[in-house]
C-alpha cells in the first residue's frame, strides 16, 4: 500500500482520482485550499483520506502534504479560460508558481514521480486536426500559457534533477462531481443543470464548435497508467488524453435533450475571448507510451453523468 498525494483533490478531477486510488487500496493525502474545490466532493471519504487544507504556493504546507508520498498527482489549478482572461496575474501565480512549489517540494522529499494535469488548450486554435504532441504549442489564453509553462518546468526538472514527470494533456473532461454552477461552469454540467431546472442553456458562439470530450473514468485510468509507466518514458513529455472523437455543442444539446426527454431552445451569445473553435486529439503516443486506451466514450459517459446529476443536484 503506497501513499499518493493528490493536489486539488477536492476538485472535479481530483476527487474522482482520489476515489479511484482508494479503490486500489492505497493511502491518499488530499491538498486543497477550497478556492474552487468543494468539500462535498469528498463526502463519505472522512477517515479514509488525510485532508490538508492549504495552498500549493505555500511551501511549508506542501512539504507536510508530500512527506512519504510515492508520487504526486498534480491536479490543483485555477481553471477556466475566461477567468484567466479577466485576471491573468492570479492565474499565473496559482498555476505556474504553485506548480514550481510542488516540484521543489517533490525534489526535496525524494518523491519518485509527478504526474501533471496539462491541457489541450496548449494547442490553441491551430487548424491541423487531430492535435498531435509534436505540434508546437500556440496558447491563445493566459490559462493555456500557464499550462504550457508548467509543461516546461516538468521537462526541466526531469532533465536537471532526475525527477520523473509526465504531462497529461486532458481534452474536455466531464463526469460526476463536475460543478454546474457559476460563471465558469463547464459546458456539459451547465447544459444539464439548466435543462433539469427548465431553463434555456447558454451557448457561447454558434454551437458548431466541437470538442473531444473525455469521460472522467478514462482520465483516472490514464493517471494510474502514468504513475506505473517505465521510468525511461517519464521525462516530462506531454501525452494527449482523450477519445479521438469530436462532438459539437449543438450535438451535445440534442443528445442531452433526448436523454432528459425535454425540448431544448438554446440562448446563443457572442463567442468568448480565448475560446478554441475545434479540438480533436490523436492518442497514439499515449497508447504507445503508457498503454492508454479510452474505455468509456461520449454517449455512455453522458448517460452516466446525467444519472449522477439527477441524483445529486439540489
Amino acid at each position: 500500500m503506497a501513499k499518493y498525494l493528490v493536489t486539488g483533490g477536492a476538485g472535479f478531477i481530483g476527487s474522482n482520482l482520489t476515489r479511484f486510488l482508494l479503490g486500489k487500496k492505497h493511502r491518499v493525502t488530499v491538498l486543497d485550499n477550497f478556492a474552487t474545490g468543494k468539500r462535498k466532493n469528498l463526502a463519505g471519504l472522512e477517515g479514509r483520506i488525510e485532508l490538508i487544507e492549504g495552498d500549493i504556493r505555500d511551501r511549508r504546507t506542501v512539504d507536510r502534504a508530500i512527506a512519504g508520498a510515492k508520487a504526486v498527482f498534480h491536479e490543483a489549478a485555477l481553471g477556466s479560460v475566461p477567468r484567466s482572461v479577466e485576471d491573468p496575474m492570479t492565474s499565473h501565480d496559482v498555476n505556474v508558481n504553485g506548480t514550481v512549489c510542488v516540484l521543489e517540494a517533490a525534489r526535496a522529499a525524494g518523491v519518485k514521480r509527478v504526474i501533471f494535469a496539462a491541457s489541450s488548450s496548449a494547442y490553441g486554435d491551430q487548424r491541423v486536426s487531430p492535435k498531435i504532441e509534436t505540434m508546437v504549442p500556440m496558447p491563445i489564453s493566459p490559462y493555456a500559457a500557464n499550462k504550457v509553462a508548467c509543461e516546461g518546468y516538468m521537462r526541466a526538472y526531469a532533465a536537471v534533477y532526475g525527477l520523473e514527470t509526465l504531462c497529461l494533456r486532458y481534452f474536455n473532461v466531464f463526469g460526476p462531481y463536475q460543478d454546474p454552477a457559476g460563471a465558469y461552469a463547464a459546458v456539459i454540467p451547465a447544459f444539464v443543470s439548466r435543462l433539469l431546472a427548465g431553463q434555456r442553456p447558454v451557448v457561447f458562439g454558434d454551437g458548431q464548435q466541437s470538442r473531444d470530450f473525455c469521460f472522467i473514468d478514462n482520465v483516472c485510468q490514464a493517471n494510474w497508467l502514468a504513475a506505473n509507466a517505465p521510468a525511461g518514458v517519464c521525462k516530462g513529455q506531454a501525452l494527449n488524453i482523450a477519445c479521438r472523437r469530436r462532438t459539437s455543442l449543438n450535438q451535445i444539446l440534442r443528445q442531452i435533450a433526448k436523454l432528459l426527454k425535454v425540448k431544448v431552445q438554446a440562448d446563443y451569445k457572442p463567442t468568448r475571448a480565448g475560446d478554441v473553435k475545434h479540438s480533436l486529439a490523436d492518442v497514439a503516443l499515449a497508447r504507445k507510451t503508457i498503454g492508454y486506451v479510452p474505455k468509456v466514450f461520449f454517449e455512455e459517459g453522458l448517460t452516466k453523468s446525467i444519472e449522477w446529476y439527477k441524483a445529486n443536484l439540489d
